[in-house]
């Protein structure tokens, strides 16, 4: 009896033991939990703080100058404090759109090529990332230059087609690596599975994992038009800017860019105000695209789901 009432004794401690060392374990855990919560809240607010003050002082000092004339009228003489923005608002919308047109295709089956079909090993592969990544990072005003020395040289004048050749090589690079990432993101088993059923490699890849990735590739599309959208430095190379409404595509145009820096440059209030004006419409346009797009990967991931 006294063997056995030790024995329980020593299991009855040897439990407290264990709960206490549970329980330790588990306040530490909760402890540093909270900690690192804390800490992405903080970063989140110190994130949001500038982004919440350029937006507020953009719509304080450009809503007053929003009207009906501003957004459709050409611009006035310099200093008249009239005008509008409407040839600015046309140019961003056909040179984006013409970029779109080129990087977005080219982009995504670059992406498609790396994920699917490209091999670890591929030498090929590897200078494509690499160079994808070095034009990531390559300043804009170089990727004008280079435009201006290809195109607009050789066609002899500022053009539509030359700004969107500039701002889709800056497209382009960013398309690719993010869809090659979205890509991988797929799991393996549907490819699998597609492959059992004796689908061509192909059809998977279109209509089954880019199908599936829809919702990242949108997002880097988004992400890529967002970027060239505020660009300068390679439409002053490339389209020049004008005051005239859209004529061609072998001829200048004005886009939103521009037009904010030249407002910005007079020394006129007038000038000021509609300059923080063109920059709200920038930052509304930019908004209403990535809002679009992303409601359209939703409804696009939620027919998928029903699919499947």
């Amino acid at each position: 009896m006294p063997s056995k009432t030790k024995e329980n004794n020593n299991y009855t401690k040897n439990r407290k033991n264990v709960q206490e060392m549970m329980s330790k374990t588990s306040n530490r855990k909760i402890y540093v939990n909270n900690l690192v919560t804390i800490l992405c809240i903080c970063c989140i607010i110190i994130a949001i703080i500038p982004l919440g003050s350029i937006l507020f002082e953009v719509f304080k000092n450009g809503s007053s100058a929003i009207s009906f004339e501003f957004l459709t009228q050409k611009p006035g003489s310099i200093g008249s404090g009239k005008g509008g923005i409407g040839p600015a608002i046309q140019g961003t919308l056909i040179v984006v759109s013409a970029a779109s047109l080129i990087a977005v295709p080219v982009g995504v089956f670059a992406g498609i090529y790396l994920s699917e079909y490209a091999k670890s090993n591929n030498k090929f592969a590897f200078a494509v990332r690499f160079f994808a990544d070095v034009l990531t990072g390559l300043p804009s005003i170089i990727v004008g230059i280079v435009s201006y020395v290809i195109i607009v040289i050789s066609i002899g004048s500022f053009s539509v087609i030359a700004g969107a050749f500039s701002l889709s090589l800056i497209m382009i690079p960013l398309v690719t690596r993010i869809t090659e990432e979205s890509l991988k993101m797929v799991p393996d088993p549907i490819r699998e599975a597609a492959h059992s059923l004796g689908v061509p490699k192909w059809k998977i890849t279109i209509f089954i994992v880019l199908k599936t990735a829809t919702s990242g590739v949108l997002t880097g599309i988004v992400l890529s038009i967002a970027r060239i959208a505020g660009e300068t430095a390679p439409l002053i190379m490339t389209i020049l800017g004008t005051s005239l409404y859209f004529s061609s595509f072998t001829g200048p145009v004005d886009a939103l860019p521009l037009r904010i820096w030249r407002l910005a440059s007079l020394p006129y209030e007038s000038a000021h105000a509609s300059g923080w004006g063109a920059a709200m419409i920038l930052i509304l346009l930019i908004l209403g695209l990535s809002v679009g797009l992303r409601v359209l990967a939703r409804k696009q991931n939620i027919a998928t789901s029903k699919d499947t």
